[in-house]
Parts: structure tokens; C-alpha cells; sequence
């Protein structure tokens, strides 16, 4: 691993140049402008009047040299009496805790380093950005200290972190430890993202919900993160948030007072202790919306290294849904799994009876099912395939100590959650230290319904996958899926059950076949309503026996939003694409260029075709490819292409 870390204490001015970190001034007042290593970014923090005359921080970005925030406000409002009270300042000015702040110093450093994933789309993954950390400091700066050391003086603190790197820019705010001990009650935010004039958003009002494109005006509602933009300068930009694991989830709202402004809205209020940092906000760029998804380690980045030191356990992997939950039929899916190169069968909702009551138990099956679940992970474990079991947070927050390692007893291989509670700071906590737990007792998770990833899979890995995504559950069509590469996906991985034999799917089965390699998730469930009887022999479903659910390498071919997207991924000594269009038919291009140059490589073709004589109608074909080859296609409306390609 390659690390760098420079201080500007000893730092030449040649290099603190090169940081592109610089005092100037605008509108009268001293600026801080950082810069991505590759100079592409321009963070530009200041502080102005506000309408009441108190002095606001405030900041702007650029790409490019051109604009994707204009001047927006920065800070957070705190309501706190014991707090105001030591402070001898009014109730409602404290709630502005950032306002009138003198800016004290600036420390300066760089990172550049290299490191390896457990699992991930990328075998390694580059960290590399320019931080500047700005402290800020209202009150006596002296300090005074009674007797017992408790400082009564009126006077406290916060710094503003940035990182810039060649992929966006985050910032966050970090508060220092105080010698008078009061907690912080955080009621919300001021971070505003003002937007150019005649920007778009892709605008989704929760977790699972379907997509729409509007202006900034008219929201019903506030909107999901991440969200992506369509800048009027011809940018695609998107803003998230990254380690939300102990605060309040954000969300995106219309500021009610200032045009074109998003406004950071907090789920409900926080409470902590200095020393404290808050999650962090970042904004992303791109002159080509494929750009951005190909950029989105930035959120792994943003997160702290892997905090377990034996990961030999934790197995990605590809699943099925066992949805008849009784002995006979369940070792039929394990059958079903080992036979079509899956590794792991899930026993879905419902197997210890009524999962949304209270009373629900889910440490025994319930007695109106005939399973034995002890002896199924016995015979399944023969054929090495893991098996998961559903829990509803309903009995996790009750039994988490107790089925933890009654599970781990069994032989279980990870939980998937169920209906979990998301949004409150207590929620959060609690979701989270169940993650940390589960890794006590060598026990993978998957998270359902509207829980996104914010990069904690960075630091526990055994949370393989989430839900978070309008997926196959609720059978969205093409157009939507063409859509989510650009939007969800930026978070990290999605488990958007993929479909396969169903009649109620909207797209076609070769496009079904793609979103195995268009949607990255470590934990990729497949034949999501299928049964082992809905198998008729067909043969392109070898592509899902053969394609992996992580990568060595992932290319971003192209796409553009809600119409098509091409990922090709490679895993050993072979390659994986995947094509989608949206509700049109399409033509469309697949340059070889990631090959291997001098390599001939057996490609393998799925494609929709009404020509071959079976009930899906896919072809499969096969030729020689090298890198110098183009791969064109027409596709159908709502279809696809997925291919393989082996080094020969």
C-alpha cells in the first residue's frame, strides 16, 4: 500500500502551490480554495453577510471551470439550553451555530494510496485527494477552567473537513473535543446546494419509488440521495451523502426562500458528543453521465478501512428465493442451486410465522410449517450452498443477542433484514452495531427495503448487499432500469432481484440476463419468482451459471440516462458485458477496446431473437473476438445483450 500524508508545517511554498490551497478574497472576504489533484474540481469556501447581517459561511464548486454549486450556505443549527445558557446568547441565535465564526487556521494534507477491497467492482481502488481542514471558532479563544477543570467560558468550536478528489468533492463537519462537556442537540442543517438555472433532477420521492425528471420546483415532497442532476452547461452531476452510520439520514428538499436551491434535510434531530464528525455530503461531475458510475468508489473512499482481521469467511455469491416454505420443496431449491452453480439458498419470509407482530419468534419454525431448518443447512452445506434466513427488524430488535449465535449454531451463513426502521439517528445506530455484531458470529447480512448504502461495507464487509432500489419485486420497465446505473447505483450495490421465467416482467429475458452484469451486488439473487420447476432446459440460462457477483476490473463502455447503459466487468481470465435499453428499441455499439490487446478471446452472445424456437426466445451465438473489434447490435424495445468472452 502506497501512502502519502504531507503536513503544511513542513511543506515548501512550491508544494503548497501545487495543493492548490490558497487564501484570496471575494466579495471583500478571505477565501479557501481547494482543488482535485487532477485540478478538474475548485472548492471555494468564504464567509459573507447574511440578510440579518450575521456572517454566513458559505461555498461554491466548479468542474472543469464550470459552475455545478453557486455561492450555498454551509453549517448547523444546534438548540441546546444548556448550551445557550453557558454561552449567555439568545435561544434563537444559537440554533445558527455556525454564523459569525472566525476562521483560525487551515491544515493542509494529501493522500495518495492504493487499496484492496475484500470484495468489490475493482480488485483495487485508488484514494487519492487534497484535504483542507478549516477551523472555525466563535468566543473567548483563552478558555477559563473552574476548579474541576470545567470550562465556563463562552467559546467553541467546528471545523469544516473538505476533500477533493479527481471524482468529486465531500465535506463534513467535524466538531472538536470541548473541555465544558456539553452535547450538541443538532435540529438540522443550513448546507444548501444552489444549482444553475434550468437544472434537472432525476427526482424519486423514497427508496423504492420509480423515477421522474423535473426542475427544481413543485417538489410534493422531499427526494432521495443520491440524486443526479442535468446542468444546463451540458454537466451531469449528483449529490450523496457517504459514513452515515450513528446520525440522521439526509434527504434533498426545495429551500422555500431561495431559487434553485437544495437544502439538506435531516430525518430528525441528532445528539453527540465533541469529538464528533458528521456524515459526509458530496458532489460529483461529469461531462458524460457513464462517468459518474464509473467514479463511484468515491463512497467506499469517504468510509474507514476494513475493521475486521480475518475475512476468509465472508463469500459473495449468487442466491435463489425459497418461497415454499416446506422441507421437500426447500431441499428442491438447494438442488436447484447446486445444479445452476448458485451458492446460496434463502429462506424467505414467513418460515417462523407472523413476522410483523410482536410476539413473532424467530429463533424456532413456526409450527404450522414442516421444515427443519438444522437439517436443511445440513444437507445443503453437503452441496456447498450456504444458506440465508429472512428476519423482520421486528424480532431482530428483540432477539439479535439471542439468535446470533443460535444461528451460527445451525451452521447459517447470513440474515437478510427485514422492514428495517431507516431515517433517525437510533435506527441507524442500531442497524449498523447489528452489522458489527452479525461479523462477531461470522454471519453475512443483506438489508431490505429502504436502506441505502452510504460505503459501510467498506469497514464490515459481511454486509454484502442492500435493497434500496425499485427492483424486480414491483416489475418497473426498461426505461426505469436504464435509469438506475446513473442514479441508485452511485450509492454502491443494489439487490434488485433479478428476474427470469415470470410472465409479468416488462423486458425481455436477454435484458434480464444483461442486469447481472449492468447491476453490481456481491449478493445477487436470481430467479427472484421462479421456482426449480419453472426451468424448462433452457440454454442461455448458462449465462447466469457461469457470470460472477464480483470483479477484478469494471469499464463503464457507455450509456445515457433512462435510455441504454453498457457495463463490461472482467473476472479471471474472462470478460462480462451487459446491455440494456430503455422501453425503445435501439442500435447500439460495443468497442472492444478493454480486451487484452494480442489476445483472441471466445465470445460467447445472448441476444433476444423471435426466431429461436423456445418459450424466451433468446439466441446464442458464438465468434472470435480481439480488441480490435466493434460489436454492434439492434436491440429490442425493453432488451438487452449479455456476453461473454474467455481469454483462449
Amino acid at each position: 500500500m502506497k501512502l502519502k500524508r504531507k503536513s503544511a508545517g513542513a511543506l515548501a511554498l512550491s508544494t503548497i502551490m501545487a495543493l492548490s490551497i490558497s487564501a484570496q478574497t471575494i466579495l471583500g472576504e478571505a477565501q479557501t480554495v481547494v482543488h482535485s489533484p487532477d485540478s478538474a474540481y475548485r472548492f471555494t469556501f468564504y464567509q459573507a453577510p447574511a440578510a440579518d447581517g450575521a456572517k454566513q459561511m458559505r461555498y461554491t464548486l466548479s468542474y472543469k471551470g464550470k459552475t455545478v454549486v453557486e455561492a450555498s450556505e454551509l453549517g448547523v443549527l444546534v438548540d441546546n439550553r444548556l448550551f445557550e445558557a453557558a454561552l449567555a446568547i439568545p435561544h434563537d441565535a444559537a440554533k445558527r451555530w455556525c454564523d459569525d465564526m472566525q476562521l483560525t487556521g487551515v491544515e493542509r494534507s494529501s493522500v495518495d494510496e492504493t487499496w484492496q477491497p475484500v470484495y468489490g467492482e475493482r480488485s483495487q481502488i485508488r484514494n487519492r485527494y487534497r484535504e483542507a481542514v478549516l477551523k472555525l471558532r466563535k468566543g473567548d479563544s483563552a478558555g477559563a477552567a473552574s476548579g474541576d477543570g470545567y470550562d465556563k467560558r463562552p467559546s467553541y468550536s467546528v471545523n469544516i473537513v473538505v476533500r477533493a478528489y479527481n471524482e468529486g468533492v465531500a465535506f463534513r463537519y467535524a466538531f472538536p473535543e470541548t473541555s465544558n462537556g456539553l452535547f450538541l442537540h443538532i435540529t438540522g442543517e443550513q448546507t444548501q446546494f444552489t444549482l444553475p438555472e434550468g437544472t434537472l433532477a432525476y427526482y424519486e420521492k423514497w427508496a423504492q419509488a420509480p423515477y421522474s425528471l423535473r426542475p427544481l420546483a413543485g417538489w410534493e415532497a422531499e427526494c432521495e440521495r443520491p440524486l443526479t442532476l442535468k446542468l444546463p452547461n451540458g454537466l451531469t452531476a449528483a449529490i450523496g451523502e457517504a459514513g452515515m452510520v450513528d446520525y440522521a439520514r439526509m434527504k434533498l428538499g426545495l429551500n422555500a426562500d431561495k431559487a434553485n436551491t437544495l437544502q439538506a434535510l435531516l430525518y430528525d434531530s441528532v445528539d453527540v458528543i465533541a469529538p464528533y464528525a458528521t456524515p459526509w455530503r458530496f458532489v460529483m461531475a461529469a461531462e458524460k453521465p457513464a462517468d459518474l458510475l464509473a467514479n463511484n468508489d468515491l463512497t467506499l473512499n469517504l468510509n474507514p478501512p476494513c475493521a475486521l482481521s480475518d475475512v476468509s469467511w465472508i463469500k459473495p455469491g449468487k442466491a435463489i428465493r425459497i418461497t415454499r416454505l416446506n422441507q421437500k420443496d426447500a431441499l428442491k431449491f438447494v438442488d436447484f442451486a447446486a445444479e445452476r452453480g448458485l451458492q446460496y439458498v434463502h429462506l424467505d419470509a414467513g418460515w417462523y410465522g407472523k413476522e410483523m407482530l410482536a410476539e413473532s419468534d424467530a429463533t424456532k419454525v413456526d409450527s404450522l410449517k414442516d421444515m427443519n431448518i438444522e437439517q436443511l443447512v445440513k444437507y445443503a452445506d453437503g452441496k456447498n450452498i450456504g444458506v440465508f434466513l429472512y428476519v423482520n427488524q421486528r424480532a431482530l430488535s428483540r432477539q439479535l443477542d439471542e439468535i446470533l449465535p443460535l444461528y451460527k449454531k445451525w451452521g447459517v451463513k447470513g440474515i437478510k433484514f427485514g422492514f428495517v426502521q431507516v431515517g433517525s439517528q437510533h435506527w441507524t445506530t442500531w442497524l449498523h452495531d447489528a452489522v458489527r455484531k452479525c461479523a462477531e458470529y461470522r454471519l453475512l447480512v443483506d438489508i431490505h427495503d429502504e436502506y441505502r448504502p452510504t460505503g459501510f461495507s467498506r469497514t464490515f464487509p459481511n454486509l454484502l448487499t442492500q435493497e434500496g432500489i425499485r427492483g424486480n419485486e414491483e416489475f418497473p420497465d426498461a426505461t426505469h432500469n436504464a435509469t438506475l446505473p446513473f442514479t441508485r447505483f452511485l450509492a454502491g450495490a443494489g439487490d434488485y432481484t433479478i428476474c427470469y421465467f415470470d410472465p409479468r416482467l416488462k423486458t425481455t429475458h436477454a435484458h434480464q440476463l444483461a442486469l447481472a452484469v449492468a447491476y453490481y451486488s456481491p449478493l445477487q439473487f436470481l430467479y427472484w419468482y421462479d421456482t426449480p420447476g419453472s426451468y424448462s432446459g433452457e440454454p442461455e440460462v448458462e449465462f447466469f451459471d457461469r457470470v460472477p457477483t464480483v470483479w477484478d476490473e469494471t469499464k463503464i463502455v457507455d450509456g445515457q440516462i433512462g435510455e441504454y447503459f453498457i457495463a463490461a466487468r472482467k473476472s479471471g481470465d474472462s470478460w462480462f458485458v451487459g446491455a440494456i435499453t430503455n422501453n425503445e428499441s435501439r442500435e447500439i455499439s460495443i468497442p472492444l477496446h478493454f480486451l487484452e490487446k494480442g489476445k483472441r478471446y471466445a465470445a460467447k452472445i445472448y441476444t433476444d431473437d423471435e426466431n429461436v424456437k423456445t418459450r424466451t426466445r433468446v439466441a446464442i451465438t458464438e465468434k472470435v473476438a480481439t480488441q480490435k473489434d466493434v460489436l454492434n447490435f439492434r436491440l429490442k424495445a425493453s432488451g438487452g445483450v449479455a456476453i461473454q468472452l474467455r481469454a483462449k
